[in-house]
């Protein structure tokens, strides 16, 4: 296969997940919408966790928070639970990496706050450290995933929790419609708060 049939081929899996998805993920990506803004308007904060590329998501869902996304609105809270290399390296070297986003979940969690979790194969350890500190605060949990959800998908609470599970198995397709989840999360958010249409 040469390179650009290769691209090409990317181009269109990546497109096709997202339409295979979209029946499935609409609903609960609305309700994690309503569950971000309740919090927000409660005068509460959105943190977000995740490894590697699931980091660079935390922390791109974090900056069109606090900055903007694609209009001009007062700033909304948000922390990304990934950033600080002092904390994660000294929580990392005393407890252990899969400790690393509880115990800031615990530190500055309030109750009413949400955690937005990530992670592509829902069994991320530090992730699901961090969900759990965030039930034992009474945070609600919007988890992002994909393979069915994996040990996340099985310790939500279907009642008080969101969960968005990327229908596919390729770590790449899931990441790539866990941007596009987050954009529409912020989307969404803006819409409601500020009554954006467009």
């Amino acid at each position: 296969m040469d390179l650009i049939t290769r691209i090409g081929q990317h181009f269109k899996d990546s497109a096709q997940t997202k339409l295979d998805a979209v029946e499935l993920l609409a609903g609960p990506i609305a309700q994690a919408i309503e569950t971000m803004v309740a919090c927000l308007l409660n005068n509460g904060k959105i943190l977000a966790c995740g490894n590697g590329g699931s980091a660079a998501d935390a922390q791109h869902l974090a900056a069109e928070l606090v900055g903007r996304f694609e209009t001009e609105r007062h700033e909304l809270a948000a922390i990304a639970l990934t950033t600080d290399t002092s904390i994660l390296s000294a929580i990392a070297n005393d407890y252990g990496f899969k400790m690393v986003f509880a115990k800031q979940v615990r530190a500055l969690g309030q109750p009413g706050d949400v955690l937005l979790a990530i992670s592509t194969s829902g069994n991320s350890p530090n992730v699901v450290e961090a969900i759990a500190a965030a039930h034992e605060n009474d945070l609600r949990v919007v988890a992002l995933t994909g393979r069915g959800g994996g040990a996340i998908g099985e310790m939500l609470r279907g009642d008080i929790d969101v969960h968005i599970s990327v229908p596919a198995e390729r770590t790449a397709r899931i990441q790539e419609t866990h941007l596009l989840a987050i954009h529409c999360l912020c989307d969404g958010i803006d819409c409601l708060l500020m009554g954006v249409e467009e």
